[in-house]
């Protein structure tokens, strides 16, 4: 990222052990707000599925944990770093002897963050998996998709809501904790814990008979209700209705060229199919961009689905600055965003040439 006045995680130093998914996600997002953060590449390459986006804002280093020196190298990194973030099968640092009793007698103070899938402990913990997996056993997964079957929600849910932003969370609350104590400790984050997390609020409408597990596209939130789903246009694009109370469902009925249906009527689950099709019967004639000008600005809570393509060209996007094109690669720019730090563009950092300068850099004063 760019040099920025005061970002709020500026001198905090993390040493990251390179990896897939959530974890590089979560370094990203902790490299976005300011943190100095060295990734320890294995010696081959690093992935390129992460080369651009996700591994911006921090420099590598490439380094064999089986080569004694190399070895050596990083234990030195990790007694000057703040937080270690690793996403390896349970059992792997310790074998490495890079475990958190060895490093935590090395540095006390150190944020040791484990990021899995299943956990360190429990039936699974030792079985691989990926994000479709964790999320299938946490009850989201089958809250998904349409009535047929549940549909995954490309990794979202499972690796970067329940995995990294709890990684995040995580981290950074054992840093104040730290702060306080002067004492560091071990941050067990598995994806299937947060993605159970993340059905909380659906846990409570559960509770309250407000929601029926057994089915999709039954609910108010899953696509079930009229004025909560997609609809397809003339064009083969979509609009996203999200007209969840009653004054912006008027204004969507309005939008339509329809008087709005009484409350009593709209909430009637009985009536919700031929709401839907009534409503899927008008949006059909015409295009996902005229239906967006239609509603442009008002209160009915319709937007146009966009491509990823398309985020970056839309005017609000443009207006706030959200994406920036780093090497040719529209991207999101940091986010949230800081009163004392500017809006950043994100950029590549070159690799460091070798585990010796990388130590040379940390020898230096913090930023």
């Amino acid at each position: 990222m760019t040099q920025n006045e005061n970002p709020p995680l500026a001198g905090l130093r993390i040493v990251e052990f390179a990896g897939i998914g959530p974890a590089p996600f979560a370094a990203m997002l902790l490299g976005d707000m300011g943190a100095e953060i060295i990734r320890i590449d294995r010696p081959g390459g690093a992935d390129p599925w992460t080369r651009t986006v996700i591994r911006r804002g921090r420099r590598s280093v490439k380094a064999d944990l089986k080569h004694p020196e190399d070895l050596a190298a990083v234990v030195a990194l990790l007694a000057k770093a703040d937080v270690l973030i690793e996403g390896f099968r349970p059992g792997v640092m310790e074998r490495l002897g890079l475990g958190p009793e060895a490093m935590l007698a090395l540095n006390p103070r150190l944020v040791y963050a484990r990021m899995t899938g299943w956990g360190q402990e429990g039936p699974l913990a030792h079985c691989a998996g990926h994000d479709i997996n964790y999320i299938a056993i946490s009850g989201a997964l089958h809250a998904m998709g349409p009535a047929e079957q549940p549909v995954p929600p490309l990794n979202l849910v499972g690796d970067m809501g329940g995995g990294a932003l709890y990684l995040v969370t995580g981290i950074l609350a054992a840093l104040l904790a730290a702060r306080a104590s002067g004492r560091g400790q071990v941050i067990d984050c598995a994806i299937s814990d947060g993605a159970a997390s993340l059905m909380a609020m659906f846990s409570d409408l559960g509770a309250q008979k407000r929601w029926d597990f057994s089915r999709r596209e039954a609910n108010i939130l899953d696509g079930g209700a009229p004025f909560y789903r997609n609809y397809a246009c003339a064009d083969h694009g979509f609009i996203a209705v999200g007209a969840l109370e009653p004054q912006f469902f008027a204004a969507f009925c309005k939008g339509l060229g329809l008087a709005p249906v009484p409350e009593a009527e709209r909430m009637d689950k009985a009536n919700w199919p031929a709401l839907t099709a009534r409503f899927a019967a008008i949006i059909a004639n015409r295009t996902r961009d005229e239906w967006a000008a239609i509603f442009e600005g008002t209160d009915a809570c319709v937007a146009p689905v966009l491509t990823l393509d398309e985020a970056p060209l839309h005017p609000h996007n443009q207006a706030r600055g959200a994406f920036a094109a780093l090497d040719g690669v529209w991207q999101p720019r940091p986010a949230p965003r800081f009163s004392g730090a500017e809006n950043a563009t994100p950029r590549l950092q070159p690799d460091y040439p070798s585990l010796d300068a990388a130590l040379a850099a940390w020898n230096k004063p913090r930023a």
